[in-house]
């Protein structure tokens, strides 16, 4: 996949097994898995950080390969999930930053526009999240609420 900022080309990826085939070599059970992961996300674990450190300390090779459910759908009936997705919260964090540092040196123009890039990545993922209904409809961003959250 191309970036979407530059003009060059992305990185390749090694693809996953399909889904059809049965682990037989797991010795961990389904609700074992859904409740390691319900488990490190009450520890403070990133969601985006729980199927590493399951592959890594567990041997897990995915969590939808053994339980048929995505992350997001297992935290989601445990009652774990997080009021805003990951993705978008650390564009805001990201913006805020860059925010930040503009106050204090007004005129670095190269961050001035890498917060334009940085805002116009979340206005388009606000839009996506907005039409599958994981945001308010009336959520808007701007520039100082995210200097408050």
């Amino acid at each position: 996949m191309a970036r979407l900022h530059a003009r060059r080309k992305g990185k390749s990826h090694s693809n996953r097994p399909p889904l059809g085939r049965s682990i037989n070599w797991l010795n961990i059970s389904p609700e074992e898995v859904s409740s390691l992961a319900v488990k490190l996300k009450n520890d403070g674990v990133p969601t985006s950080s729980i199927g590493i450190e399951l592959r890594d300390k567990y041997g897990v090779p995915g969590i939808k390969y053994v339980t048929g459910k995505s992350l997001v759908d297992v935290l989601k009936e445990n009652n774990v999930q997080d009021a805003m997705p990951e993705d978008l919260m650390n564009l805001l964090t990201k913006a805020q930053r860059l925010n930040r540092h503009l106050q204090v040196h007004k005129t670095d123009r190269k961050n001035r526009h890498s917060l334009e890039l940085v805002e116009a990545k979340v206005h388009r993922l606000s839009k996506y999240y907005k039409s599958k209904g994981i945001l308010p409809a009336d959520w808007r961003y701007k520039s100082v609420i995210a200097q408050l959250e």
